[in-house]
């Protein structure tokens, strides 16, 4: 289980139908410039979220009441790895995975295709994952995309790992539970993951996680820190996860009330005057803030959810959610004669022309499929 892609036929996820009863390092200073919609009619299908849960966007810069009046503490290094190597994608989990320095990755497997495009620096910190056709049924599959900051190790690891981890938690529980039981059991999934690399011997960095499981016409969004889940609902954007900053409300005074700091760096907020995202895989040394616990949000497929894009916030700091669905939904509902991968290297581009420096992945996944 060593490769940041796997295609494969797996024993472990088997829940029933009625499974629903009802960064960056200082590195990267550029603010999301798009914010996920919490507007659209289609939202009262989603669990309901915490009120105070909002989405950060470019132009969060200072919390309500105006600039924190704190004395600054010592600001803490975030190790950054300048050079590495990138896993190249397989079509199924080995044990032995050959490495090899890469600038663009692409993949099209069964209901999915993947472009992930290398920014400034000499390593890939990008990663994704794709597991389908679980038991034989092309309707149950879960796939992923992994943002690593301060090194590769933590995406990498997350890659390798955190799907199996989910399913398993999954599958471990009674047949017939209710949405809170079943993102307890993805956090489990989340938590087990995060743990497991905290404690083998190369902890360095962090990463950003969002990813998607279907069962039986179920979808299942789950996400920490900034990577983000975009659905088209008959051609409307719709924000299934929202981003965790520090300039969020409610992630501000959660890492404020267990004795962490809030700060704009170049115009961005940081914790600690270091990290721009609030939650993630990693980061041992803000561990005390930057948690490893995902928000889930669970819906039914219906006919006009259309697909749906995983990506990392090297696309969303340039693209809105809306300009990526429409450049995606002409070649996902095959009114563009070009292959469907042709759409998530239009958005990698789009991005890149826009001046992002960062590693750019972007997953097209279909959902007519899955229903």
């Amino acid at each position: 289980m060593s490769c940041s892609v796997a295609v494969c036929n797996s024993p472990v996820f088997s829940p029933s139908p009625s499974l629903f009863c009802n960064k960056h390092s200082i590195l990267s200073s550029s603010p999301s410039s798009a914010s996920a919609s919490l507007n659209s009619p289609f939202r009262l299908r989603l669990q309901k979220p915490p009120t105070c849960l909002s989405p950060a966007s470019s132009t969060d810069q200072s919390p309500p009441g105006g600039v924190l009046k704190r004395k600054r503490p010592t600001r803490l290094d975030i190790p950054i790895v300048t050079t590495g190597d990138f896993v190249a994608p397989t079509s199924e989990r080995t044990a032995a995975t050959p490495r090899e320095e890469s600038r663009e990755v692409e993949r099209e497997g069964d209901g999915y295709s993947v472009y992930c495009k290398r920014g400034r620096r000499e390593a890939m910190e990008d990663r994704f994952s794709a597991i389908t056709n679980l038991q034989g049924d092309r309707r149950h599959a879960m796939f992923g995309v992994y943002d690593g900051h301060g090194g590769v190790e933590a995406a990498e690891f997350a890659a390798k790992n955190l799907d199996k981890n989910v399913l398993e938690a999954v599958a471990g529980g009674n047949k017939k539970r209710d949405e809170s039981e079943i993102a307890d059991a993805v956090k489990r999934g989340y938590m087990t993951t995060d743990a497991a690399f905290l404690n083998g011997e190369n902890v360095k960095g962090g990463s950003c996680c969002v990813t998607a499981m279907f069962d039986d016409g179920n979808l299942v969004v789950s996400n920490v820190g900034d990577c983000r889940a975009v659905m088209s609902v008959g051609g409307v954007a719709e924000a299934l996860s929202s981003d965790h900053r520090p300039s969020r409300d409610d992630e501000r005074t959660r890492i404020e009330t267990t004795g962490g700091y809030v700060d704009t760096f170049h115009g961005v907020w940081r914790i600690q005057g270091s990290l721009a995202v609030s939650r993630g895989i990693g980061d041992a040394h803000l561990k005390r803030w930057v948690i490893a616990e995902p928000e889930t949000k669970m819906l039914r497929i219906e006919q006009d959810h259309e697909f749906l894009i995983l990506a990392s916030d090297g696309l969303w700091d340039k693209v809105s959610n809306q300009e990526a669905v429409d450049i995606a939904r002409p070649f996902c509902l095959g009114t563009e004669e070009k292959p469907l991968l042709a759409a998530c290297k239009k958005l990698v581009d789009l991005s890149a022309s826009r001046g992002s420096s960062d590693d750019i992945s972007v997953m097209l996944i279909p959902l007519d499929q899955f229903m």
